[in-house]
Formats: structure tokens, sequence, C-alpha cells
């Protein structure tokens, strides 16, 4: 299964980015109270560290992004892109997970551990090499 659309892996990685920078890096980057309302939070009076914490998020969001977009137009650091790509997934499924299981985030996080599942099984099946590079 590893790389079984390997050929088509950089349109999947433009796709991805394209997706991921406008419905979560950008929002999140620019305005995260907004995306966390629109995301169903509830969002208390004092806001600052929230706002710096969704800044922080948005902008390794964007970094995620930069490489998938030097790897889609460059060539360079595909396998490296998809490398992170593993980390983010894994790391976000448990994220997610975790606040499943302590049912302390809304109903728009927890459907999420099925994105993030999902996101995995591309990532693993457009992997541009048959073995893992990590």
């Amino acid at each position: 299964m590893l790389g079984l659309y390997a050929d088509h892996g950089t349109t999947y990685l433009t796709v991805l980015m394209t997706v991921t920078t406008l419905s979560f890096a950008l929002p999140i980057f620019v305005a995260p109270l907004t995306w966390a309302r629109l995301m169903l939070w509830r969002v208390p009076a004092e806001t600052d560290l929230a706002v710096y914490f969704g800044r922080c998020l948005g902008a390794f969001i964007l970094i995620v992004e930069l490489l998938m977009l030097r790897a889609v137009t460059t060539g360079t650091g595909l396998t490296y892109a998809f490398d992170v790509l593993f980390c983010v997934f894994l790391l976000m499924l448990a994220v997610h997970a975790y606040g499943a299981l302590r049912r302390i985030q809304p109903v728009t996080e927890t459907l999420e551990i099925g994105l993030w599942a999902f996101l995995l099984v591309c990532n693993t099946v457009f992997y541009p090499a048959t073995a893992l590079v990590l």
C-alpha cells in the first residue's frame, strides 16, 4: 500500500496544501477566535492568550504548507514533506482522540478524528517511495 499512487504524489500535495491553507492555516493565523467560533468553540471574554496560541499554531501550519509548496513546485524535498505530514497527521489524530475521550472539545473537533485518519491513509498511498525514509 505504501506509495501505491506515488505517481500522483505532487497532485495530492497540491490539493492538500490548497485546502489546508485556505481552511486552517490562514484563518487560524489571521483570525483565530473567529475560526474557533465557526468550529463551535465557546470563546471566553479574556482572549489574548487564545489569539496568541492561535496565531502561533497558524504560523506552524503555514510552515508545513510552504514545505508542500516547495515539494510541489521544485520537486525537492518531496519525501521529506510526506514524512513531516506523517508526523503532523499522527499527532493531530492523537490530540483529537484525547479531546474526544476527555469530552473537552466540540463535536466538530471530534469529527476531525476521521479526517486525520483519512489523511494518514492518503499520505500512505501517495507516498513517493516504496519504503519509509524517516
